[in-house]
């Protein structure tokens, strides 16, 4: 599970992008208890979620120019620049050219094959977020592609990531590791769109789930806030109890309340 041990390749930052900071800080206060905190005049308006005074994220007011309100997922790159030339290579885009980010760290933002945006970090005096792992922080990270082998290829040749196949009741799932690492470092999976009725009309894209002690009850808060319930809170054997939200601009989520690790 996602730790903030981060190493290369695996989520590091996630920030939001909505069509109203204000209303977004409300929304997401309410239902995980969240703080936003202004990065300064020279930030543009960029500033920092944060729980019990650690970031768990980020956020900003984007236009409509700028695309739909949506979560974007960074993964830790040791070179943003020659992280980008290589997504160029495989056959993705670069959306925001690799840039400094006030000596923080270096970020960009890419696209992979089916045109699925996620970012880069590049670590300086800002490693990445505080928390991960635990309630009210990021947990995992899932991608909802067209194509399996196709995005498994694209991410193996930009990060190096490493796929494993678990069967589940319907199908199976493509778990992701870091290169090198042991199943302990997985964050995420890959879905098939065609297999998910709840994702095949919305387009490719990365949904992050956030660790929760309860589901139900973070799912009658969302409601209760505005948001949009996309799947009701559902079990997985050994997996957990999860729920698939949107918040009131259309971005989109997920929580868990993760079932105990098997020892």
């Amino acid at each position: 599970m996602l730790t903030t041990r981060f190493v290369t390749g695996a989520p590091n930052w996630l920030d939001v992008g909505t069509s109203d900071i204000d209303g977004a800080t409300s929304f997401y206060e309410g239902l995980f208890g969240w703080q936003f905190q202004s990065a300064g005049p020279d930030a543009g308006g960029y500033g920092f979620f944060q729980l019990d005074g650690k970031t768990v994220a980020g956020g900003m007011q984007t236009t409509a120019e700028q695309g739909p309100p949506s979560w974007t997922v960074y993964f830790q790159s040791p070179d943003a620049e020659a992280t980008a030339k290589t997504a160029e290579q495989s056959k993705g885009a670069v959306l925001v050219q690799p840039m400094d980010v006030m000596g923080e760290g270096h970020m960009a933002i890419l696209a992979d094959r089916a045109g699925v945006p996620f970012g880069l970090w590049q670590p300086a005096r800002t490693k990445g977020l505080d928390l991960a792992g635990e309630p009210g922080s990021l947990c995992w990270v899932e991608l909802y592609t067209p194509d399996i082998a196709a995005a498994a290829a694209f991410y193996n040749s930009v990060f190096g990531w490493e796929t494993s196949a678990m069967p589940y009741p319907g199908g199976v799932y493509t778990c992701i590791n870091p290169a090198g690492t042991e199943e302990e470092a997985m964050f995420g999976g890959m879905m098939p769109l065609a297999d998910d009725p709840t994702e095949a009309e919305s387009g490719a894209y990365w949904l992050p789930y956030f660790e929760v002690e309860d589901t139900d009850a973070v799912v009658s808060r969302a409601q209760g806030l505005g948001g949009k319930v996309r799947m009701p809170a559902t079990d997985m054997e050994g997996v957990g109890r999860m729920a698939k939200l949107a918040d009131p601009y259309g971005a989109r989520f997920a929580v868990i309340k993760s079932a105990p690790r098997q020892t």
